[in-house]
């Protein structure tokens, strides 16, 4: 009866520690990390490699999560969007945060090292310093760009997925790359102007705070422009075909829609319809890359 009631306390604890991962930002991780492994072969991807592949990717996604949030408890108090996360809240300690966030990184390493390949654990491991270290400890805090500069290491999933199958570095792997790292600034910006009085009060140099709010909408379109621009790439590289460019073009425009709607209203209203826009986006343009990857691959197998 005991260790029935251990249990039962502990679960709300467990709970706190799997806030600390970021779960919906490592789900869309996963995902695009996922559409790397299957883009990356023509054939069926080994059930082995998806899941050690996963694992080790996810893990080291929420390491990086984890320690963001050891490294952001003393603003995370200051904005109402954290101020109820685990640590602000003292449900979990600093020190159990810190050590909980370095053994999910070892952990990371050793499934990838072990069960994949070297290559995807040393991008991995890159990945995760640059988020965590170089992003949260250094760029968040001096420089307006942070989130432009800081966008590399979450453009990086869908690479690790394609290197975890194939164990090579190509220049299809980096167009993924390419449109997460362009899609980030305008994505983040959106949600920046909506909590710009939280990030100047927690003097974070966020764009709307140093720059103002109408030249962060003005960028914002501009990006959404250059990520329409960018995302036809792979039909160009023919690493897609016209399902995908007809996909990408449409959730493109809508997303350029939305940027517009944003600067020309004289209110931040549609700050958080563009932000969940730009969600909407990546998940679907990702999906449609693996819908159009398959459907050429039954396509030059029956006909």
């Amino acid at each position: 009866m005991s260790k029935v009631k251990t249990a039962v306390q502990l679960l709300p604890q467990m709970g706190e520690y799997y806030q600390l991962c970021k779960p919906k930002v490592v789900y869309l991780i996963l995902f695009t990390a996922l559409a790397g492994m299957l883009l990356s072969s023509s054939s069926m991807v080994s059930i082995d490699i998806l899941f050690f592949g996963l694992l080790g990717i996810g893990l080291g996604a929420a390491s990086g999560a984890a320690v963001n949030h050891w490294v952001d408890q003393h603003i995370d108090v200051i904005m109402a969007r954290t101020k109820n996360r685990p640590l602000p809240q003292g449900s979990i300690s600093s020190r159990s945060a810190l050590i909980f966030a370095i053994s999910l990184g070892v952990l990371s390493m050793l499934v990838l090292v072990s069960f994949v390949n070297v290559m995807t654990a040393i991008l991995t491991l890159i990945s995760l310093v640059g988020y965590a270290v170089i992003y949260t400890m250094f760029l968040k805090h001096s420089t307006p760009h942070n989130i432009v500069l800081g966008g590399a290491a979450g453009a990086a999933p869908p690479v690790l997925g394609w290197t975890a199958v194939t164990n090579e570095l190509t220049v299809d792997a980096l167009l993924l790359f390419l449109i997460i790292f362009i899609w980030t600034p305008p994505h983040f910006w959106a949600l920046a102007i909506k909590r710009r009085e939280e990030y100047k009060k927690a003097g974070v140099p966020m764009l709307p705070v140093t720059h103002g709010v109408q030249f962060t909408k003005l960028h914002i379109v501009l990006y959404t422009l250059m990520l329409l621009g960018v995302s036809m790439l792979p039909f160009v590289t023919q690493m897609s075909s016209y399902l995908y460019l007809a996909g990408s073009v449409g959730l493109g425009l809508g997303f350029v829609y939305y940027a517009l709607k944003l600067y020309i209203s004289e209110t931040d209203e549609y700050a958080m319809k563009t932000f969940g826009y730009s969600i909407f986006y990546l998940s679907m343009l990702f999906a449609l890359l693996i819908a159009d990857h398959y459907l050429r691959e039954i396509i030059h197998a029956y006909f």
